[in-house]
C-alpha cells in the first residue's frame, strides 16, 4: 500500500511540474491565442489552482464567456483540469510549430 501511495504522489508531483511548465509556456507565448482556446485555458487553470474568484474583466460579455467556460469545467477534479490544460497546450503548440 505504501508503494501505491508513493507512486500516486510521484505521479501527482510530475503532473504539477508538467502543469507549471505548460503555464510558463503559455505565459511566454507572444502571439494571441484563439478565443476558444483562451477560454478553455482559463477554465482549466482556475479549476487546477482552485481559484473560484469571479471573472474580473471590465467587459460584461467577457465575464459571461469566462463564467460559461468555468461552468463547463465544473465537474473536473484539480488533477483532471491540470491534465486537460497540459494536453490543450501540447496540442496547440504541436500544430503551430
Amino acid at each position: 500500500m505504501a508503494k501505491v501511495l508513493s507512486q500516486k504522489l510521484m505521479s501527482s508531483k510530475k503532473l504539477d511540474i508538467e502543469f507549471l511548465e505548460a503555464v510558463d509556456r503559455v505565459n511566454a507565448h507572444t502571439e494571441p491565442f484563439p478565443a476558444d482556446t483562451l477560454l478553455k485555458l482559463y477554465a482549466y487553470y482556475k479549476k487546477a489552482t482552485n481559484d473560484y474568484g469571479k471573472p474580473r474583466s471590465k467587459k460584461p460579455i467577457i465575464n459571461a464567456f469566462k463564467t460559461n467556460a468555468l461552468f463547463q469545467a465544473k465537474s473536473l477534479s484539480e488533477d483532471e483540469a491540470k491534465q486537460n490544460y497540459i494536453d490543450l497546450v501540447n496540442n496547440y503548440f504541436l500544430y503551430r510549430e
